[in-house]
């Protein structure tokens, strides 16, 4: 009889190994879910759809009005508060903003992640932003004017209409600020940071927003490296503060004095309507020549200037991507 003490013992047997939460990584689906890639692509596929769909009445209106065939196209000789800000909405504001409010469903996330939540909407932060933005122009332009390059010849306009004046273009571009900010470092910035960082994404997204101006008249190589220059200026604010609405007042009091207060050319572009006319008289390189002041090796220096001060208050990252 064989003594049970001395009897081999069964083999262990492996356990089934638990099921996985997680559904395996493939090319559209990683950690995280969608891949950025993919997530950028639908979300340019939206802003497409929707560009097409207010599109469509002005097409079908200038069809009915002209009987021929309409042409298409978009020239611009002057600025004017009407015509940039419905360019500016329709272009960058309501497609960026509908496809990014459709991503945040998909996604499961609040639209506030993306840039503008509506708890800092026009508070501290966005003042700040206006009024430093405001003096850095103003400084700029110092400095070509102590060069004997710039001067103010006296008031363009006068009278009701210096305060209607004076509204319009503060709305539109702060239109112009959430439009190309929300745009260029909105949801975009959001989505590449999660796949390749948050630097990366900002020089790739600078790009970008230096290749957009590249049609403006009379823009020029340096004024387009100047526009890469204030993309990743925006793109600090948006690392040290965690949103856009900082760099949105910095956008809409730069491009407010240049235009409206100084009456200056953006990127080219004369102005209308604006507070003050203005001479400029020098070499190009000091005044930006028909660019305007965006082109002057002052704007650069005024830049990093802003920058340095800017990091020096605001120490902490506080972006969050996941």
């Amino acid at each position: 009889m064989n003594d049970p003490a001395l009897s081999p013992a069964p083999p262990a047997i492996d356990p089934m190994p638990a099921p996985s939460s997680h559904p395996p990584h493939t090319i559209f689906c990683g950690p995280n879910g969608i891949r950025a890639g993919w997530r950028v692509l639908i979300f340019v596929a939206l802003m497409a759809a929707t560009l097409i769909v207010l599109a469509i009445p002005f097409v079908l209106m200038l069809a009915l009005k002209g009987g021929n065939r309409p042409q298409i196209g978009i020239g611009v000789s002057g600025l004017t508060p009407l015509g940039l800000g419905i360019s500016e909405a329709g272009l960058f504001l309501i497609p960026s903003f509908i496809g990014a409010l459709i991503m945040a469903r998909i996604e499961h996330r609040k639209f506030g992640q993306y840039g503008l939540p509506a708890q800092s909407a026009f508070r501290k932060d966005f003042w700040i932003g206006i009024l430093v933005g405001f003096l850095s122009i103003s400084g700029c332009l110092l400095g070509i004017f102590a060069l004997h390059g710039f001067h103010l010849t006296g008031l363009a306009i006068h009278g009701r209409t210096i305060a209607s004046a004076t509204a319009a273009w503060g709305a539109t571009f702060v239109i112009v600020g959430l439009a190309e900010e929300f745009y260029f470092r909105g949801y975009l910035q959001f989505t590449l940071t999660t796949g390749m960082g948050f630097w990366p994404s900002a020089i790739l997204m600078s790009a970008v927003f230096g290749l957009a101006h590249k049609g403006n008249p009379g823009e020029s190589t340096f004024g387009l490296l100047s526009v890469v220059l204030f993309g990743l200026l925006f793109c600090l604010f948006l690392r040290r503060t965690g949103n856009l609405w900082w760099a949105v007042g910095f956008h809409a009091g730069w491009d407010w004095g240049q235009t409206f207060f100084y009456g200056v050319p953006d990127s080219g572009i004369p102005a209308y309507h604006n507070l003050f006319g203005s001479a400029f008289n020098g070499p190009r390189w000091l005044t930006g020549g028909s660019v305007g002041p965006e082109a002057s090796v002052f704007t650069p220096i005024v830049l990093v200037i802003v920058a340095i001060l800017f990091t020096r208050v605001y120490r902490e990252n506080r972006y969050q991507a996941p």
